[in-house]
């Protein structure tokens, strides 16, 4: 359970430094993670980025001082990370509905978000079905975007890379080209904030052995021991359904720890929107409990 305290060290660390100038890289520290699989994990589990938390509390903490105390907007606009009143007015009506003025005045409704605790179940009501294999490396050919993971760009762009991929034809093109040891079109998330500061390469890719064919890139997948995951139903929410298993019942009790290489999504061939469709997760593990390796 190490891994779930450390998460919360880092939230607590968020809390106590809340009204200053963080870095992603700060807080990720705090849970002995990188700032990629922290905010990964951080967002699979809260359905929210790391950016928006801390928005969401500030603004929370300043609708409260608003209402009790007599502190000018401008005053609490500064405070709260804001360079002036007008940014801080239109987040503030963003997140609340109303104004500063409104607020102040008592007309209309606030909304508080509380401060966050992390809690997991060691046992699911629904069975996870999964096993464990040894796969040596293999090469991928795909195309690839980066996107930075500070304000939870990543989780917007994500879904508009596939819409794209999908429309224009690579998905299908991908899937023809598919000789590979894993069969179906990749989701491939690669963690390169050691290499540019708060960003991420995503994949949309397929196994392939042989040339790169023009217009495409090619990446080695190196060898890793694999946790595999079924997951079964529509997308996107079966497999959101399967990654919030994954880190709140499964991780905390199955002995292993994320490898920090690349994971991987497998879309199968199909129609994603059916009842039955099939999909999986991959992720490289290692043994041991710690939260280190992230």
């Amino acid at each position: 359970m190490a891994w779930i305290e450390a998460l919360q060290r880092a939230i607590d660390y968020m809390e106590e430094h809340l009204l200053e100038d963080i870095t992603m890289e700060e807080i990720a520290i705090q849970a002995n993670s990188s700032p990629f699989h922290f905010q990964r994990t951080f967002a699979i589990l809260t359905d929210c980025s790391v950016g928006e938390y801390l928005r969401r509390r500030r603004l929370t903490l300043a609708a409260g001082e608003l209402c009790s105390t007599d502190a000018k907007v401008i005053d609490l606009a500064l405070k709260y990370g804001y360079d002036t009143p007008e940014a801080f007015t239109k987040a503030f009506r963003r997140q609340h509905g109303i104004s500063p003025s409104e607020a102040r005045k008592y007309t209309g409704k606030l909304k508080s978000y509380s401060r966050l605790g992390i809690q997991v179940s060691l046992k699911g009501a629904e069975p996870m079905q999964y096993k464990v294999v040894e796969q040596e490396g293999f090469e991928v050919i795909g195309v690839k975007k980066g996107f930075s993971f500070a304000n939870g760009e990543n989780l917007a762009g994500i879904p508009k890379m596939w819409d794209q991929a999908n429309q224009d034809g690579t998905s299908d093109y991908l899937l023809g080209k598919n000789n590979g040891p894993v069969k179906g079109v990749l989701g491939v998330c690669v963690d390169q904030s050691n290499v540019q500061d708060k960003r991420m390469d995503y994949w949309v890719a397929a196994a392939y052995d042989g040339e790169t064919p023009e217009g495409y890139l090619k990446m080695e997948i190196p060898a890793s021991k694999w946790a595999i995951f079924e997951v079964h139903g529509p997308m996107p929410d079966a497999m959101q359904k399967v990654w919030k298993q994954i880190f709140t019942e499964w991780f905390p009790s199955s002995g292993y720890q994320h490898a920090g290489t690349p994971e991987l999504e497998v879309y199968t061939a199909g129609n994603a929107a059916d009842q039955d469709y099939y999909s999986e997760v991959w992720i490289p593990v290692k043994q041991g409990r710690d939260f280190t390796s992230c």
